[in-house]
């Protein structure tokens, strides 16, 4: 991922918090044997200090490539949307010369993966998950031994991703102009379709954490 160093994240902080806020969701990239394409799987994650936690269908094919090279990629994405080429057109120029971008957040972790197969370390890993995603804890108890789900167990493989690097990326023209910038997330709120408000809502951040680009 190609970062220009008014997309880079203004420190750790920035990326810890985008995750930590609901971006729970991303991309298991593997690499795949020698002449074929990378294995790619959607996923939801739970991070454990500098782990993410992941479980997947023991049917799924990126354990082999995994088993092959524990090398992997893990990317999350989000606050996405595509601005169109007027609404960047510098001042004395005609709108249509205007050059149209895609605004997102991007966090790639680069990791080392370590498969679970013991089930009471599976079974750990689902309740440190679940504590993420249920944290209400109106589920049953997460055992090997008891039902439902200690004979679930056997479909799945657990999965540790111990990071090694994280790159992070917000891209929101925060080199453009403050009057072109606030005019931008002005037009995406009130254009208001997909995560064009969230966007907006980045972009303003991004605004008042920076104002002025200086390089």
């Amino acid at each position: 991922m190609f970062i220009h160093p008014w997309d880079a994240a203004l420190d750790d902080a920035e990326w810890q918090t985008w995750i930590a806020d609901g971006h729970d969701f991303g991309l298991l990239s593997v690499n795949g044997p020698p002449g074929q394409a990378p294995v790619v799987v959607p996923t939801h994650f739970a991070v454990d200090g500098s782990t993410l936690l992941v479980h997947l269908a023991r049917p799924n094919p990126v354990w082999k490539a995994i088993e092959a090279d524990p090398n992997v990629t893990f990317t999350v994405t989000g606050d996405y949307a595509f601005v169109p080429g007027p609404w960047r057109a510098q001042p004395g120029i005609p709108p249509t010369d205007g050059v149209p971008t895609s605004y997102y957040a991007a966090v790639q972790f680069t990791c080392r993966a370590t498969i679970i197969e013991d089930p009471e370390a599976k079974a750990e890993l689902l309740r440190r998950q679940m504590a993420h995603f249920q944290p209400e804890g109106d589920h049953a108890p997460i055992d090997p031994d008891q039902p439902p789900y200690g004979r679930m167990l056997s479909g799945i493989r657990g999965l540790r991703l111990d990071v090694t690097e994280v790159r992070a990326k917000f891209k929101y023209d925060d080199h453009k102009p403050v009057e072109q910038r606030t005019g931008t997330a002005r037009r995406l709120t009130e254009r208001g379709t997909g995560l064009d408000a969230s966007t907006a809502a980045q972009q303003r951040r991004r605004l008042n954490r920076i104002g002025p680009w200086k390089s």
